[in-house]
């Protein structure tokens, strides 16, 4: 073994029944650097990062994992065992406890004790000397539910370090981030390199392996078809292998022409639910024409998602404003309401929101809509499954039939069941929150064409992104929010990232 690589994987093939999930593996992972690996949902990377960690044990694959010139045997009996080898993983979906704070989350089951009681003192001054050592801005004290997503991210890298940890799985880090608390991650990366630690980096946000990587594999249906310096690529080169073909444009080209103005919102207010002493939305409007894709762009925190699902009557407590739909004022106070009006919401969690993930297909797209194959208290079985057939097919959700369980889907392929059941609702305007989150490219760009097509076939479409490079290759307008309100609207001809910014830091003000 070479003497800076720590992590050699070589020829490693992992099977299940009926399907090949790692097909001869292998790749070299060197001392200190940050490693990024990606591909297309399927690709393998999850079932790669299971044997590193232990979840799949030695003698369930072939070929070999050497980790600091010797093999890796991990035997799954227990996922501390990675962890005290020095391989530690921050998983996507946060796992801390909320109601505990910083500290008792990162010394969880592993307290320093004095005698029979925990040593609080030293829990914490322990914690503190982590946080200190890697840069990490997070008040060890402090209960986990007070926190940002961003601070808790770095909760979850303190707690992973805490572990001395010398090789660090990042998966997905910046799904949930703000582009500050994006910036402040790669400082934090490029400070773990700095002290020797050795980082593998999994993302579907392509820029961001040429901000922090220093070499990247590429996996395809279980295959790593390259390794490669990052200096040596371009994103037009990574998609391509990603995707095994190439990709002449991310953004496909609609052929849609917006009519009349179809939905006005004006000067909407409301409050949060949960505290209503505090103002969530402080005076929010735009319209929307038939036909038309309608981008909201604004930072993490400046009210999108509060102010749709609060048109979808399941957020904010209205205390002004006006919703239009055809010229005339109306009322919604509910979902039902909403819906009633020919208005439906993809939520931005998918698997919180929008799925019931241990329900098939069929019963996820028949479930808002059951009333269209209710009578006398039955459900024509039939009529729901010819119906749950069409959309399916329609929208070329993969899977074996619609009778497997949503969990079994790549994202893509779950998102596309939640549009299916919004679809069948038949809207007029359908509302996407954050739809191509956690999707990679390949799936995106099928997402997109999607949107394009419901858009020529006369839907009126509303699509908030927190990529600000998906809501200007998407959109006809761009209404802007910062800080609970609307600041202003561009015409996508005239939009451009420097302005939208401009609106979305209140430097212009509508």
């Amino acid at each position: 073994m070479e003497q800076d690589v720590i992590l050699e994987i070589a020829n490693v093939t992992k099977e299940f029944p009926g399907v090949t999930a790692l097909s001869d593996v292998s790749i070299k992972i060197r001392r200190g650097e940050i490693h990024g690996l990606c591909g297309e949902n399927g690709a393998g990377k999850s079932t790669l990062m299971k044997i590193l960690c232990g979840v799949y044990p030695h003698g369930s694959y072939s070929g070999s994992i050497a980790y600091k010139g010797k093999v890796l045997e991990l035997s799954g009996s227990s996922i501390r065992q990675a962890i005290e080898e020095g391989i530690a993983i921050v998983y996507q979906e946060l796992t801390l406890i909320p109601n505990m704070t910083v500290g008792e989350n990162v010394f969880l089951g592993k307290e320093p004790r004095n005698g029979p009681s925990i040593d609080w003192n030293r829990l914490y001054s322990d914690t503190d000397e982590v946080l200190k050592r890697f840069k990490l801005p997070v008040d060890s004290h402090e209960v986990v539910k007070l926190l940002g997503v961003g601070q808790m991210q770095m909760t979850e890298i303190a707690k992973a370090l805490s572990e001395k940890a010398d090789v660090l799985i990042l998966d997905e880090p910046t799904s949930a981030l703000s582009e500050a608390e994006v910036d402040k991650l790669m400082e934090i990366l490029k400070t773990l390199k700095s002290l020797g630690v050795t980082c593998i980096y999994i993302s579907h946000k392509l820029e961001e392996f040429f901000r922090i990587t220093d070499t990247v594999s590429v996996l395809r249906d279980g295959k790593v078809v390259s390794t490669a310096p990052t200096k040596e690529l371009s994103l037009e080169k990574l998609v391509s292998l990603m995707v095994g073909r190439e990709m002449k444009e991310r953004f496909p080209k609609g052929s849609r022409k917006p009519g009349e103005v179809l939905f006005r919102v004006e000067g909407l207010r409301a409050l949060d639910p949960n505290d209503p002493s505090r103002e969530v939305i402080k005076g929010a409007s735009f319209d929307l024409r038939k036909g038309e894709i309608l981008g909201i762009a604004g930072l993490m925190g400046s009210g999108r998602t509060e102010l749709v699902t609060t048109i979808f009557g399941e957020y904010g407590i209205l205390t002004a404003g006006t919703i239009s739909l055809d010229g005339k004022e109306i009322k919604i106070g509910s979902a039902r309401e909403a819906m009633s009006h020919g208005i439906s919401l993809v939520p931005e969690d998918r698997k919180r929101q929008g799925l019931i993930l241990i329900q098939t297909i069929l019963k996820n797209i028949s479930l808002p809509n059951l009333d269209r194959f209710s009578s006398f208290m039955r459900i024509n079985a039939n009529a729901e499954l010819a119906e749950a057939l069409k959309f399916s097919k329609s929208l070329s959700i993969k899977a074996p039939s619609v009778h497997v369980a949503v969990d079994s889907l790549s994202g893509g392929n779950q998102q596309k069941v939640v549009i299916s059941k919004w679809l069948m609702s038949e809207p007029r305007i359908l509302i996407l929150d954050d739809p191509t989150r956690g999707i990679d490219v390949g799936a995106k760009y099928e997402i997109y064409k999607l949107i394009n097509q419901l858009a020529e076939n006369g839907y009126s479409i509303i699509m908030i992104s927190s990529e600000l490079e998906e809501v200007l290759g998407m959109s006809d307008r761009v209404m802007v929010m910062w800080e609970g309100r609307s600041n202003g609207t561009l015409d996508i001809a005239a939009a451009s990232q420097e302005k939208v910014m401009a609106r979305a830091t209140g430097i212009e003000i509508a």
